[in-house]
C-alpha cells in the first residue's frame, strides 16, 4: 500500500492529518493556533520533559535534556532543523519539510525561546523540501534570523557535527567528538541541532498542550519492502506491534524486518510481536533508529539483504577514520564471501567478533549500523547463514552491492 496514513485515534489529529496530500498554507496554521505566543518558555520545556519527548534524529535521547543543556551552555545558542535524512529508507523528515513548513519552523521559533538562541538554520539536501521552506519563511518572516543550507544528500550528512561543518563552511563529514555541538557549535556557539520531526512535535505540544502526552508518544514510520510499488508513511502511537504496521503497509506475509533504517538491525521469529518502542525494542537487540521499516518477503535473503547494507554503509562511509574504514571494509567483504556461498569454517566466527569489537569505534554512528547488521543477522538467522556455505544463492546474486537500490524509497 502506497500513501500517507494516520492510526491515532478518532479526531485526533498528528502531523500527518488533516490535509495529508496537500501542502501546509499559514492561514489555516495560524488558525490552529500555530505561531502562538510563547510568555513563559520554562512551562514549554517542562511540558515536554514531563511528556517525555525524545529525539526522532535516530538516538532516541531525551530532547528536554538537550534543550536544557543548550539553554545552560555559556555562550548565545544557536538552533538548527536537522532535515538532512541520511536514511535511504526515511522519507518523514523529506515529508514533513515539503507539506509542513510552518509546522517545523513553528518548532525552530520555539526551541530558540527556550534555549535563547538568537540564529537557527535549516539545513537539508531535498530541492522541493527546500523550496517549501524558503516559501513558508517568505510567507511569515521568522522571529529569528532563520538561514537555508542545501547540502549534498549523504548518509553521513545528517550526523550533528556533519550538519555544524557545512553550515560553518566546511564538508558535511562528521568530526571527532568531543566539543558535541552543544559544547562548540556553530560558529563556536553552543548548538542544538535538532530533527525536523522532534521540532514539529515541539510545535504540536505548544499549540495543543492537553495532547502532549499523545504527541509525545507517537511516531512517523516509513513501511517499505518488495511488492508493494511504493512507500507508506505512517503515523502511529508507541507501542503498535509491527505487525499492525506490516498488515498496513501489505507486507503481511513478510518473514523479517530491517529496523530502524540501517541502524536498527535484522529481526527474524517473533518480529510480528514486536511493539514500536525505543526502550523494548533496545531490550530486544534491535533499535527504532529513525523509525523506518524493510519488510523481508519470503523471496528475500537475509543474508544478501545485509550484505547489500554492509556494502553501502561501506561505500557511505566519510574515510575520515581508520577503523570505520577497515571495519566497515571488512564486515561488508566477508558478508560477500558468506553471500557467495565461499565463506570457510571460521567466517561466522570472525563476523561475530568484530561486530563486539567494533561498535563504538567510529566518530559516528555508520561502523555501528554496519556491525549491528552483522550481528543481528548472526543472531536472527544462523541458519540461512549455514546454508551457504559452499552453496550458491540465486537471490543473492541478484543484489546490487553497495547501491543502496533495496533500501532507497521515495517521497509518497
Amino acid at each position: 500500500m502506497t500513501g500517507v496514513f494516520s492510526l491515532l485515534p478518532e479526531g485526533r489529529h498528528g502531523l500527518l492529518a488533516p490535509a495529508s496530500a496537500g501542502g501546509e498554507d499559514l492561514s489555516p496554521y495560524l488558525a490552529a493556533d500555530g505561531y502562538a505566543p510563547l510568555p513563559v518558555p520554562d512551562r514549554l520545556l517542562d511540558r515536554i520533559a514531563t511528556a517525555g519527548l525524545r529525539g526522532r534524529g535516530g538516538a532516541g535521547f531525551p530532547a528536554a535534556v538537550k534543550l536544557r543543556t543548550v539553554r545552560d551552555a555559556p555562550g548565545r545558542p544557536v538552533v538548527v532543523a536537522n532535515g538532512e535524512e541520511g536514511e535511504p529508507g526515511s522519507v518523514k523528515d523529506r515529508w514533513l519539510l515539503r507539506h509542513r513548513p510552518h509546522t517545523v519552523l513553528d518548532g525552530l521559533r520555539l526551541a530558540a525561546a527556550m534555549t535563547g538562541a538568537d540564529r537557527g538554520f535549516v539545513y537539508l539536501s531535498d530541492a522541493p523540501a527546500e523550496h517549501a521552506v524558503r516559501q513558508a519563511l517568505a510567507e511569515r518572516p521568522p522571529d529569528l534570523p532563520v538561514d537555508v543550507v542545501r547540502v549534498e544528500h549523504a548518509y553521513v550528512a545528517g550526523e550533528e557535527t556533519a550538519a555544524v561543518r557545512r553550515i560553518d563552511g566546511g564538508p558535511a563529514l562528521p568530526r571527532a567528538k568531543p566539543p558535541r555541538p552543544f559544547e562548540s557549535g556553530v560558529g563556536g556557539a553552543p548548538t542544538l541541532v535538532a530533527n525536523v520531526e522532534t521540532l514539529a512535535r515541539v510545535a504540536l505540544m505548544h499549540a495543543r498542550p492537553d495532547d502532549a502526552a499523545l504527541v509525545a508518544g507517537t511516531h512517523l514510520v516509513t513501511l517499505a519492502g518488495p511488492g508493494t510499488g511504493g512507500t507508506a508513511l505512517v503515523e502511529v502511537p508507541a507501542g503498535t506491534q509491527l505487525k499492525v504496521l506490516a498488515d498496513l503497509g501489505g507486507h503481511g506475509g513478510a518473514e523479517g524486518v530491517l529496523l530502524g533504517g540501517l541502524f536498527g538491525g535484522l529481526y527474524g521469529a517473533g518480529w510480528t510481536d514486536l511493539p514500536l518502542d525505543q526502550d523494548r525494542l533496545n531490550a530486544a537487540g534491535g533499535a527504532l533508529g529513525c523509525g523506518a521499516l524493510h519488510f523481508l518477503h519470503p523471496q528475500d535473503c537475509p543474508v544478501g539483504v545485509a550484505a547489500e547494507a554492509a556494502a553501502y554503509l561501506a561505500a557511505q562511509s566519510a574515510r575520515q577514520c581508520g577503523v570505520c574504514v577497515s571495519g566497515t571494509g571488512a564486515l561488508a567483504g566477508t558478508l560477500a564471501t558468506v553471500a557467495h556461498g565461499e565463506a570457510g569454517d571460521d567466517t561466522a566466527d570472525q563476523l561475530r567478533r568484530w561486530s563486539r569489537q567494533l561498535p563504538g569505534r567510529g566518530a559516528c554512528g555508520l561502523l555501528d549500523a554496519a556491525a549491528r547488521i552483522v550481528a543481528t543477522l548472526l543472531a536472527h538467522f544462523p541458519d540461512r547463514v549455514d546454508a551457504h556455505r559452499g552453496a550458491t544463492c540465486p537471490a543473492c546474486a541478484d543484489a546490487a552491492p553497495g547501491s543502496g537500490r533495496r533500501f532507497t524509497v521515495p517521497v509518497p
